[in-house]
């Protein structure tokens, strides 16, 4: 019986041994042998911001956010359409991430530095760099934020903007009520409604939900900037391969921009003999075997998106319904500080 007992035991032991490194080895996969396995990106996004990301009548999804998923699928999978975009709501994105439901994150989310050292979480870089704003009703009469002392303001939870919202009013030494919503459809809804006399985000959604309103051209977004907000994507801690990767994407957009690589001419620009084109169309190099990527990386990415600048223009600068001045977000050479490492 003992003999019999001692087996029984022996074999126990030995299936845990098994499942412990059956776990560990699942531990040990990184993110990219997981997304290929897959064979799909899962990205989190908006639940619907015009311009960053919001799907069409057809549930095609379009926006600066999205081209960024587009881009990595494109860089990993010669395929830009391989991307499953998930919707998250400001209080939910993290939680999302955290859990491994998504890859990346790519939802106009403000890097912090709480958010970057407690939400186990890296944020990538920046696609868009904003800052808070209000917008009002044109016959409130209201040309500047000082000017809202005792105004009622909507404001989403689980956002920067709560905090921003306290700190502009306490140091002008404004009374305020707060009026806050669990999404931004919400918030917007009550806006237009009258619940609220101010609407306040980062002004790139101010002008994305102003769209929304049945006469957007009653609606003014006030002069006033009140914070930092630079918007970017995350991944989770931990998977130095994929954070390198994501961030790669996006240096590589801007670093297009600034070559004059485009949608159209990338064929082209891929003969040239210069050395940094070279490099970047990995004619010189390995740079694209560095990130877990094939040599032509760069170029499946322009392909599939455009560049920075030609991303920003069909979603949210001069070639969409948002119309928003590119400002800040111009390269580092040409007025904006928007700028990347080279490839090299």
């Amino acid at each position: 019986m003992k003999c019999v007992l001692a087996v029984i035991f022996a074999f126990a032991a030995g299936l845990s041994l098994q499942s412990a490194s059956a776990q560990e080895s699942a531990k040990a996969k990184t993110t990219l042998d997981a997304v290929k396995a897959r064979g799909m990106l899962s990205c989190g996004v908006s639940q619907g911001l015009p311009g960053f990301s919001a799907p069409d009548d057809k549930g095609n999804w379009t926006g600066l956010d999205v081209d960024v998923c587009r881009a990595i699928a494109a860089a990993v999978f010669n395929d830009p359409s391989k991307v499953k975009f998930v919707p998250l709501s400001a209080k939910d994105r993290f939680i999302a991430l955290q859990s491994g439901e998504i890859d990346v994150l790519s939802r106009n989310t403000t890097w912090t530095l709480s958010r970057d050292t407690s939400l186990g979480g890296n944020f990538t870089g920046v696609t868009y760099y904003d800052g808070q704003g209000f917008l009002v009703r044109k016959s409130l009469k209201v040309n500047s934020a000082l000017e809202l002392n005792s105004a009622s303001v909507c404001v989403q939870t689980g956002t920067t903007n709560e905090q921003n919202l306290a700190d502009y009013f306490k140091s002008n030494k404004m009374k305020y009520e707060v009026i806050a919503f669990s999404t931004a459809d919400e918030t917007i809804k009550a806006y237009e409604s009258g619940r609220c006399d101010v609407f306040t985000s980062d002004i790139s959604q101010l002008y994305a939900e102003r769209l929304k309103l049945s006469n957007p051209a009653d609606h003014a977004v006030l002069p006033e900037v009140i914070s930092k907000e630079p918007l970017g994507p995350m991944v989770r801690h931990g998977d130095d391969q994929w954070f390198d990767l994501v961030k790669w994407t996006l240096f590589a957009m801007i670093n297009a921009e600034e070559l004059g690589i485009t949608q159209k001419n990338v064929d082209e620009m891929a003969k040239s003999d210069r050395p940094e084109l070279k490099r970047v169309f990995g004619t010189d190099g390995n740079f694209g075997e560095q990130l877990g990527l094939t040599k032509d990386w760069v170029t499946r990415i322009i392909k599939a998106v455009g560049n920075y600048g030609e991303s920003f223009d069909r979603n949210v600068g001069a070639g969409s319904r948002l119309g928003i001045a590119r400002g800040l977000n111009k390269l580092w050479n040409q007025g904006g500080i928007q700028y990347a490492p080279p490839i090299r």
